[in-house]
């Protein structure tokens, strides 16, 4: 058979010195412009993977691949990782098949880290295996299941985060290797994965002494908590437009920051597609937050002093960051999100229906012993219930949760007080 060449082949092919012209104008852009990829000269505060504190089971080194790039595979081949796919990061699908779920959003944020991490010169393996795994403890539906699970562990002296549960599954829960436990991740990634949101003090949590709690994290651990931030402050209005919940002229007026810049798009593309100025200017808000934080970053690292990976850990602040002025526009975005997205009356609906039936099958598990997989229950008796009750429902999918539910509590349940059957 034979194979008909597309059109763009055709293209080129009838104009040869048209090729010729844009190869020879793509090299001498590539001899002028510095790519940020690969990094020459790793910054002196990068953190370098010989350096690193190694891993809880010691390893022979990889023949070419570093420690982080190995965490980073290994992570990608992670059930719980597989699982992001099945989990809502603001839209169900019955909206749309084109929303974002947990694991695509988890893709944009390895990318901008990827991207913001080389401009900086720092470790690209290592930001781009934390910003894999930073939402590998989510639980099903999100922020809300998540505040749900800590509400009810906390009416049993306990606690639910999905930072500190993500390290429970990279260290526990998966089951993957004949020679240790776990993923067996760096010291780097583990202490990345609790610290890069949050500094805690080890009177707060003594079990994670371990982790230099008295320290900062690396400036590569340090970023995954703002590309994430810009991550999801773009990309959920991209999906909300797609769900036709975003008004565009509200948004526009009352987020100045995007509203400027979609009229330099609109004013330079007259008569062009409104979705498609839309994409334009939300793509410019993503790279003007991207290029802040690396020129904030920077600034504040030579201001500091810095000079290696100790000095970053001994600094008084955390040194990653906006600026002030682009810190105010990411909480303008983040202000209309909450106001007139993640409160829309069809999201909101969702989500509570979805969070009612978390709540009910944690109770039913937790009151009926034999209701979960018996190698749940055996843990069950080694462990408090209600901590292994948690652990297992924060491993579910949303859709798996749902069909629980209607397991034990059928139609009739789908949050609405239902009775078990």
């Amino acid at each position: 058979m034979r194979i008909r060449p597309i059109a763009a082949w055709i293209l080129f092919r009838r104009n040869l010195d048209s090729l010729r012209a844009y190869e020879i104008a793509r090299l001498s852009r590539n001899i002028t412009e510095r790519s940020i990829e690969p990094v020459p000269t790793p910054a002196l505060w990068a953190m370098r993977a010989e350096q690193s504190r190694g891993r809880r089971y010691p390893e022979p080194p990889h023949p070419y691949r570093s420690a982080y790039a190995r965490d980073r595979d290994r992570i990608i081949h992670s059930r719980a990782f597989r699982r992001l796919e099945a989990k809502t990061q603001v839209f169900t699908t019955r909206y749309s098949d084109h929303f974002r779920n947990r694991l695509t959003h988890t893709l944009e944020v390895a990318q901008i880290a990827r991207t913001v991490a080389a401009a900086l010169r720092l470790n690209t393996d290592l930001a781009e295996a934390l910003a894999l795994v930073h939402d590998i403890g989510h639980p099903p539906f999100g922020h809300a299941g998540e505040r749900k699970l800590d509400e009810l562990m906390r009416a049993h002296g306990g606690c639910f985060n999905h930072n500190l549960h993500a390290l429970r599954i990279v260290e526990q829960f998966e089951q993957r290797y004949l020679d240790f436990p776990g993923l067996n991740l760096t010291f780097e990634v583990r202490e990345g994965i609790i610290k890069h949101s949050h500094d805690y003090s080890a009177a707060e949590v003594p079990q994670l002494a371990e982790y230099l709690l008295d320290l900062r994290p690396p400036l590569e651990a340090q970023l995954i908590d703002w590309v994430d931030e810009i991550a999801y402050n773009t990309a959920d209005f991209d999906d909300a437009l797609e769900a036709e919940l975003l008004d565009l002229a509200t948004f526009r007026e009352e987020v100045l920051f995007f509203g400027e810049l979609y009229a330099q798009v609109d004013s330079a593309h007259r008569g062009a597609r409104e979705k498609l100025i839309f994409n334009e200017a939300l793509k410019r808000v993503l790279d003007a937050l991207a290029t802040d934080l690396i020129e904030s970053t920077q600034q504040r690292v030579l201001a500091a002093g810095g000079s290696s990976v100790e000095s970053i850990r001994h600094a008084p602040i955390r040194l990653a960051g906006f600026s002030d002025a682009a810190a105010s526009q990411n909480r303008d975005l983040k202000r209309f999100l909450f106001s007139h997205i993640y409160s829309h009356p069809a999201v909101a609906g969702d989500r509570d229906r979805s969070v009612k039936c978390l709540e009910e099958l944690f109770i039913y598990y937790l009151g009926r012993k034999g209701s979960m997989p018996v190698t749940y229950e055996e843990l069950a008796q080694m462990e408090s219930r209600h901590v292994i009750v948690c652990d297992y429902i924060a491993g579910m999918t949303d859709q798996f949760l749902l069909r629980q539910h209607h397991e034990h509590f059928g139609d009739s349940g789908h949050g609405e007080s239902a009775t078990p059957h």
